[in-house]
């Protein structure tokens, strides 16, 4: 069984580019205010997912580890 990931989204840091909607359009949504969410933020690891936090340009998209919290994205710097 796969790894299953906790994802957020930081409404403070959003600017609702889209960017995460269009790697993953399963994963995430912009609502009327067009600041990002997930659809599911329980969810089983996915690349999309993945792609869509590496591909936030203020990096508001944090992925932890559903069990443990342990970061997966943004990584430690």
């Amino acid at each position: 069984m796969g790894d299953r990931w906790h994802v957020e989204v930081d409404r403070s840091v959003c600017i609702g580019s889209g960017m995460c909607v269009n790697h993953a359009p399963a994963g995430f949504e912009l609502d009327a205010a067009r600041q990002s969410h997930p659809r599911t933020p329980d969810t089983d690891a996915s690349e999309q997912i993945l792609a869509a936090a590496e591909g936030c340009p203020v990096e508001a998209i944090l992925i932890t580890l559903h069990d443990s919290r342990e970061t997966v994205f943004p990584p430690e710097e």
